[in-house]
């Protein structure tokens, strides 16, 4: 099994150069920038079926796995560095670049072999405001509980409407 590599293979060495991996060549194995990581660098192991995120936060490593299927899709997005292809998630901690260029016909063409590759579909601009969560409501709740809907409703501020006209009845030993 040939793995890529962040110092050799596809993607070239040197700070100046751009991220770019190949789909054919999988599994991947690379370094990508963290914002919250220790050291702001988190490695990534990208194979058909998962990806694997290795990082520290405040000084506890973690290795997170997530199944290719819980990603959304394929998309292009605005970084630092330029335009890249993202496998994006709902997570934004998991969003995984897998290209970075400015060159639009080789964003698209690597666009389609990536969503190809993982089976995942190829997504326009995701950046638009996320929908507000949305309240849940039942309708049962606004019910009264059984037992007293077998009961009358009274009013407290209206005694005669308790009686209906009725006589109370005192008992008296």
């Amino acid at each position: 099994m040939r793995r890529q590599t962040a110092t050799g293979g596809i993607n070239p060495a040197g700070s100046s150069r751009s991220l770019r991996l190949d789909p054919l060549s999988l599994p991947v194995s690379f370094a990508a920038r963290d914002s919250r990581a220790d050291g702001g660098i988190r490695q990534i192991e990208l194979h058909r079926e998962c990806v694997t995120l290795h990082r520290a936060v405040r000084g506890m490593k973690m290795t997170i796995s997530v199944r290719v299927s819980e990603f959304i899709g394929v998309t292009v997005r605005e970084t630092a560095d330029g335009r890249a292809l993202v496998l994006l998630h709902r997570d934004p901690s998991l969003v995984i670049p897998l290209l970075v260029t400015e060159d639009a016909d080789e964003r698209a063409v690597a666009w389609q072999a990536w969503s190809e590759i993982l089976a995942l579909p190829q997504l326009a601009d995701d950046r638009r405001d996320p929908a507000p969560r949305r309240r849940r409501s039942n309708t049962i709740s606004g019910r009264r509980p059984t037992f007293l809907m077998r009961r009358r409703g009274g009013d407290l501020l209206n005694p005669a409407a308790i009686y209906r006209g009725e006589r109370e009845i005192i008992a008296r030993h």
